[in-house]
């Protein structure tokens, strides 16, 4: 099962962002009809950015959910994190018989990869920041033909 947690995540902070910048507050239903999800989904993401710092929320007549930290300070990796807490890039087959050489080193092969792959995309997130993905997606948005923000 593909894991969608990061990008629903993502996608709810960088329209938070666009919130921001109108500094308008967003409901978790008008998030949810947005991403094509149920509010549910939304709130339980919310536990993780509030958790991190991202987000944050107020009830009342006036309340809405609105980004803590302005988009340029907030990392991918700060959203993937978030998100996905502690679960591993990939997960590991274990408790195969070792009759054969592969067989004996593939638990360790495939965690030193997993390792190594998930400090590439830490990495790679780590350096693109909220305000610069809104950036691009706005010129994807250009070249497509559309003006709306």
């Amino acid at each position: 099962m593909i894991d969608l947690r990061f990008p629903t995540a993502l996608q709810l902070v960088l329209t938070l962002a666009v919130a921001h910048e109108r500094g308008v507050l967003c409901t978790s239903g008008e998030l949810a009809t947005g991403l094509g999800a149920n509010p549910a989904l939304v709130r339980k993401l919310m536990v993780g950015l509030g958790r991190d710092g991202i987000v944050t929320s107020s009830v009342g007549r006036n309340g809405g959910i609105r980004l803590l930290r302005s988009p340029e300070t907030i990392t991918l990796l700060d959203i993937y994190r978030a998100a996905v807490d502690d679960k591993r890039l990939f997960a590991t087959r274990s408790n195969i018989n070792g009759n054969c050489v592969v067989s004996r080193n593939i638990e360790r092969f495939f965690q030193d990869l997993t390792d190594e792959a998930g400090e590439q995309l830490s990495s790679l997130l780590a350096g693109k920041t909220v305000a610069q993905s809104l950036d691009v997606i706005r010129a994807l948005n250009d070249t497509s033909g559309n003006i709306s923000r």
